[in-house]
């Protein structure tokens, strides 16, 4: 049965190879996918899924299903498609949906008097503006039993444990003087700024071992000769740990309060988002390298122990979750990079989609088969949250 659920995966090659190349000639950003939604969502209600377009305030997210009979598990699989501004398809993102499809697909078409129900996410905007926390936020997700998603990558590879990340945009206002003639007639909201940096600094021997703090300015300030009334900054904090970052949260703020009221000037301060960590689920992990190698994948490795943030890890804070990454390019090669890029289109790249397609489809035939499968994946989930939730 396995084997057919590969030879299903197989026989949708040139459509998910077409659908891939085109969405990387037309990156799009920032929640305005329209061309590679239209495209994906297409496909999926050609093939019996019902589709439902803008989710969350976002015109190019979207949700299909697919009922097998009543009852059953709920199997999640989640895509991406958008681009990276100034480079394009640098991070894979292109070959997702074709993947994520063409295991939904092969799923939905397999005879087996097993209940379930697939529902394919498509969810705009990760690299910007972390659509999955809104939607998860009004809602979505919750439905599922488990959650996949497959990733590009050097190495075919799962992840354990990703950092939660909170962004900050901070302005201060002060007094416009001139910097020779009437200094003491302004107030410098880059002085401010700039204390609140030295406060990051003074914070950092106090925090835990994993936490990262990083800053930047903005917005520039103006002429030297000028005090500046205004200075943006963007500020990181991140952790392995959201509860973590919940307690550092106030102590920053404080930091930014302190640093308007040491320089005189008022301040503004607006946390753009929070991404959470990952509650990590090895079991799942295990289901999606075993199909992986069962597939034929390339480059096999163990687990990434420790990854950067993402917004998957909102979904994956409350439903149980995983990410397979699988090898296009070179090990050692990073992504958001002009490798990610020319290998876009290569046979590797196409071969990523089939074997990230088997190894979804593979795991989740598991767990609709398999009986007593599911609720160790949920037990694993819930006490993996007691530690890291």
């Amino acid at each position: 049965m396995k084997q057919k659920l590969f030879d299903l995966i197989d026989q949708k090659k040139g459509r998910l190879w077409e659908m891939s190349d085109f969405i990387f000639d037309h990156p799009e950003y920032k929640g305005e996918e329209y061309q590679a939604a239209k495209l994906l969502a297409g496909y999926l209600e050609e093939n019996g899924f019902r589709v439902e377009m803008g989710l969350a305030g976002f015109e190019t997210a979207f949700r299909a299903e697919f009922c097998h009979g009543e009852g059953g598990p709920s199997i999640g699989i989640l895509c991406e498609y958008d681009a990276l501004e100034g480079l394009g398809h640098g991070c894979g993102h292109h070959m997702q949906g074709p993947s994520c499809l063409g295991a939904a697909v092969a799923l939905s078409q397999m005879d087996t008097d097993k209940p379930f129900t697939l529902v394919v996410y498509g969810t705009p905007a990760e690299e910007t503006l972390s659509a999955k926390c809104a939607m998860v936020e009004q809602g979505c997700f919750r439905e599922l039993d488990v959650a996949f998603m497959m990733h590009g990558g050097p190495n075919t590879c799962t992840d354990v444990k990703c950092m939660a990340s909170d962004v900050y945009h901070v302005t201060f206002h002060g007094k416009r003087a001139h910097a020779a003639l009437a200094p003491d007639k302004g107030r410098s909201g880059l002085d401010a700024l700039l204390m609140a940096f030295h406060g990051v600094e003074f914070m950092r021997e106090h925090v835990p071992d994993d936490v990262r703090m990083h800053y930047t300015v903005a917005e520039l300030p103006g002429p030297a000769n000028v005090v500046p009334a205004k200075a943006r900054g963007t500020f990181y904090l991140r952790s392995f740990s959201k509860k973590t970052l919940d307690r550092l949260g106030g102590w920053f703020e404080d930091v930014v309060k302190g640093a308007s009221l040491m320089g005189g000037v008022t301040y503004e301060i607006h946390k753009e988002k929070q991404l959470f960590n990952k509650i990590p689920v090895l079991l799942l992990n295990k289901l999606l390298m075993d199909n992986a190698q069962l597939a034929g994948a390339p480059q096999l490795a163990p687990p990434r122990e420790k990854t950067g943030s993402t917004d998957f890890g909102n979904v994956m804070y409350h439903v149980p979750g995983s990410c397979i990454r699988v090898a296009f390019v070179p090990e050692g090669t990073s992504s958001h990079s002009m490798e990610f890029v020319e290998a876009g289109k290569t046979q590797a790249a196409h071969d990523c989609i089939l074997y990230g397609a088997k190894a979804i489809a593979g795991a989740a035939w598991d767990l609709i088969g398999q009986d007593g499968l599911m609720d160790q994946v949920k037990e694993e989930f819930a006490k993996n949250k007691k530690t890291y939730g």
